[in-house]
């Protein structure tokens, strides 16, 4: 608990924003680790968008966040496939931000015997795309998704999301995906790497005990859940494990980077 913080890893809804609007903190937090020299990467499940798109929205928001400080499930599920089977294939269900961490890392994307399905995040998900992800699996592709996350928000509230879809696949197929994003530690260790951080000397920052948390536990690193997004106090309770701290925002990490 008194070991140095030298590398940060930070959740982004509910840490740093909510829908399109930053929480308070969130740019002086930022802010504070550029000028500390901090190595820092902000982590989301969220597959949909490259990290480009993601910078522009953020900096729209008032958090000057450059893309290269951004890791997204897209890249941490890129990265992975590259490990397992380099120049493998995969047929995806997913967006541009999927899309491109997969092109970039040489995979080859298709629907003719893919070696893997990709499951990632969209608004559009269609039945087809569905029906086809079902037979490839039956036919003995690889099953990943991004993350586990089975709703996402909106204005209007909850949306399905990448665990609801895959739960439709594996009850079709009696096949398991491999989830890569949080609480998978794999996303962790992959982002550490990304920085060439040791977990001994690194935080993560999240608002949710059943993803950020018990991830940052499982890879060695202090963890600080912040009561700004989607827990309350009051439900720390129900975990069987705990975070080093239970503070209200980031707010009260902005004196403490440095």
């Amino acid at each position: 608990m008194t070991r140095r913080i030298k590398a940060w890893l930070t959740d982004m809804d509910g840490v740093l924003i909510h829908e399109d609007v930053a929480l308070p903190g969130a740019a002086a937090f930022v802010d504070a680790l550029h000028a500390a020299g901090r190595r820092y990467l902000v982590l989301t499940n969220n597959s949909m968008f490259t990290t480009d798109v993601l910078s522009a929205r953020l900096r729209a928001m008032g958090i000057d966040l450059p893309p290269e400080a951004i890791w997204t499930s897209a890249l941490a599920t890129a990265q992975f496939l590259r490990d397992q089977m380099p120049g493998g294939s995969a047929y995806v269900i997913g967006e541009d931000g999927l899309l491109a961490a997969l092109d970039e890392v040489g995979c080859t994307i298709t629907a003719q015997d893919p070696d893997f399905v990709v499951l990632g995040e969209t608004r559009t998900y269609s039945f087809d795309a569905i029906t086809q992800a079902v037979r490839l699996i039956q036919r003995g592709a690889r099953f990943i998704a991004t993350n586990p996350d089975v709703t996402g928000p909106s204005a209007d509230g909850d949306l399905p999301a990448t665990g609801a879809v895959a739960a439709m696949i594996r009850t079709a197929t009696g096949r398991a995906p491999y989830f890569v994003g949080k609480p998978n530690p794999v996303m962790i260790r992959s982002a550490l790497n990304r920085i060439d951080a040791h977990s001994e000397y690194t935080a993560m920052v999240g608002d949710r005990m059943d993803t950020d948390v018990v991830a940052g536990i499982e890879a060695g690193l202090r963890t600080f859940l912040v009561l700004s997004g989607s827990t309350r106090r009051e439900d720390v309770e129900r975990f069987p494990f705990r975070p080093s701290e239970i503070l209200d925002s980031v707010v009260d990490l902005v004196e403490r980077v440095g």
